[in-house]
């Protein structure tokens, strides 16, 4: 299999975390590539007319995207536990959870946008702070059933994990660990697993 990714993408990062935890991460080749909002990837284009990573390519040639479909396909590929409960409420509020996750990371990557890529003359600070708040807002949900989670570590976990460690990439003046001591002390035991550490940004 084949995923394009950047090292720097939160989204990737869920895939590759689930391949590490799976024991798939050396049945996948990572492709790193270079993605921008204002200028396509001609490369990318050809597997994801979206332009958007992550796209896995399949040992059959098939292509998906993005990555919460990316990460069910490779639960269906590996023999260990699996990472999406397969029905009933568990399954519904594990993928409530990643939606949670990935609308926190979406509203978080905007602000990334904004500020680094829009020119400076055109940056719209309401706009930032709507996003920051709903980045927020999700802090907030995390923060009141990170309790419940326990040891486990599967979908849901792995799209907190990406999404706190991306704040901390790229957003740690926001200061997320304030008023979140749950959630900080879930974060600092995930942060030991060797699959979240094998896939941190590059500083």
């Amino acid at each position: 299999m084949k995923l394009y990714i950047n090292k720097a993408s939160p989204f990737a990062r869920k895939a590759r975390i689930l391949a590490h935890e799976a024991g798939i991460a050396d049945r996948i080749e990572e492709i790193d590539i270079v993605v921008s909002p204002v200028k396509v990837n001609e490369v990318l284009a050809l597997e994801n007319p979206l332009v958007k990573i992550p796209a896995l390519v399949t040992d059959s040639g098939e292509t998906f995207y993005d990555s919460p479909v990316i990460c069910e396909y490779l639960d269906t590929v590996h023999d260990k536990p699996k990472f999406f409960p397969e029905a009933g409420a568990r399954r519904f509020a594990a993928l409530r959870i990643q939606a949670l996750t990935d609308g926190m990371l979406d509203a978080a990557v905007l602000c990334r946008y904004e500020t680094a890529v829009r020119p400076e003359p055109l940056r719209w600070k309401d706009w930032i702070e709507g996003q920051k708040g709903k980045v927020f807002g999700g802090l907030g949900a995390l923060e009141a059933e990170v309790a419940s989670w326990g040891d486990a570590f599967g979908i849901a976990q792995i799209g907190a994990a990406c999404a706190l460690g991306y704040l901390d990439f790229r957003f740690a003046d926001w200061g997320w660990r304030a008023g979140h001591p749950k959630l900080t002390a879930w974060f600092e035991r995930a942060s030991r697993r060797p699959s979240v550490a094998a896939t941190m940004p590059p500083a």
